[in-house]
């Protein structure tokens, strides 16, 4: 579910639950870090009881661009699968060399002033994956990760079963999204081993700038610490604009994660990569024990490797079927805010989601359930992504183009 997610919304919505101490005798023999409190809350029993209506549900939160209705190149991706080079078991802990050359491949026609080496890259089988690869190279049980609020909530589930706490710095909101580096700052500590960022972020859909790529590679370089930086939704620019990138950074110990859930839209195939950068003692050292962690696991499977390349390929025509349903998703939304005062959005620069600004009448879970049961329509409520204030809704922009239009319309009907 990391970083929009293709969970479902039934999973998703229980995300935030709390840990619950257990003390009955059978349940000792369960760890610590696995003792959450698993009770559906009360938006999901709304969503589960709206969906086994008459009316059924309107949902706004679609993350899996495999069920909403773009046209995939079905002959390339699975002939790309029939490949006899996979019935031949070739280990190689940092990935096939074609599939790391596929991705050299992909960023230096996305990024083509960057330097990049497929000798820094490690294959996973999922972001998740990778993001476990570096908190387990960089941190002992106890010490600190910093990540962004807002921002989406698995980090603290990933961060809880690797036994790494997760510490909070803030994104504030003025005429745009920046990260405060007040708060960063404040917040580092001894334990403090890594600045996590997502670019563009999500659900805030904003791009790190220049200057405070600047920044953090300054703080990097003065703590000692290291940047892990995912960027899935890079391609997906919304305004038009050329914004930075953290791959290839040489300035500080850089961890960029990425994979064809989103370049592609393929979350199903599950390949994902870890690339390493940064000066170039340290990046040899983190390559050399990573290499020894990935050999541990051998994760990606040997078809969808050889596969990459094709996948690859086919990314331009399903990111323009996107791109032009979050656009025409997104003007939609502005042309029905446009006829009313009380709800609004916030800038969005990429990404699949958008923001709403919304009158504070209760909690946003309340809002969120009152939704569904009275306008059935399923939205997030904004504490889902660590937004620390009420006011606040996500909407997915993928959403088909007349569900979405409808489900607007509902849900500034409520506030009317």
């Amino acid at each position: 579910m990391l970083s929009g997610g293709y969970a479902n919304i039934d999973t998703a919505t229980r995300i935030r639950c709390e840990k619950v101490m257990n003390t009955g005798t059978v349940l000792r023999m369960f760890s610590g870090r696995s003792r959450w409190n698993l009770q559906p809350n009360e938006f999901s029993l709304a969503i589960e009881r709206q969906r086994s209506s008459a009316s059924g549900v309107l949902d706004l939160t679609a993350s899996n661009p495999t069920t909403v209705g773009f046209d995939y190149d079905e002959e390339a991706i699975l002939s790309a699968m029939n490949n006899r080079k996979s019935l031949t078991y070739e280990p190689d802990p940092r990935g096939l060399l074609s599939a790391r050359e596929a991705v050299v491949h992909y960023y230096n026609e996305v990024l083509p002033a960057a330097d990049i080496d497929e000798r820094c890259l490690i294959l996973t089988v999922s972001t998740s994956e990778a993001y476990s690869y570096a908190f387990r190279l960089l941190c002992d049980p106890g010490d600190e990760i910093l990540v962004a609020a807002p921002s989406y909530p698995l980090f603290e589930y990933l961060a809880e079963i690797q036994d790494v706490q997760l510490v909070s710095y803030e994104l504030v909101y003025d005429h745009g999204w920046q990260i405060d580096f007040h708060s960063l700052r404040q917040k580092l500590t001894a334990r403090t081993r890594a600045i996590v960022l997502v670019n563009p972020n999500n659900p805030t859909g904003s791009y790190i700038s220049g200057q405070e790529k600047t920044e953090l590679n300054q703080i990097a370089a003065e703590d000692n610490l290291a940047l892990i930086v995912d960027e899935v939704f890079l391609d997906f620019a919304l305004d038009g604009a050329r914004h930075f990138s953290l791959f290839a950074n040489q300035d500080a110990l850089t961890f960029t994660l990425s994979g064809i859930s989103k370049i592609c839209a393929l979350p199903q195939m599950k390949l994902s990569w870890l690339a390493v950068s940064g000066p170039a003692q340290q990046k040899r050292e983190a390559m050399d024990r990573l290499e020894v962690i990935a050999d541990t696991y051998l994760s990606p499977s040997a078809p969808i490797q050889h596969a990459l390349g094709t996948l690859l390929e086919t990314r331009a025509g399903i990111q323009t079927q996107i791109t032009g349903r979050l656009r025409q998703n997104l003007a939609e939304l502005d042309r029905q805010l446009a006829a009313q005062q009380l709800c609004s959005r916030l800038q969005v620069q990429g990404g699949w989601y958008a923001v709403l600004r919304v009158p504070v009448t209760q909690s946003d879970e309340q809002l969120a359930t009152e939704l569904v049961e009275q306008q059935s329509v399923v939205v997030h409520p904004g504490h889902f992504f660590d937004f620390h204030v009420d006011g606040y809704l996500i909407v997915s922009l993928i959403t088909p183009e007349r569900e979405f239009s409808e489900g607007i319309r509902r849900v500034l009907s409520f506030f009317h």
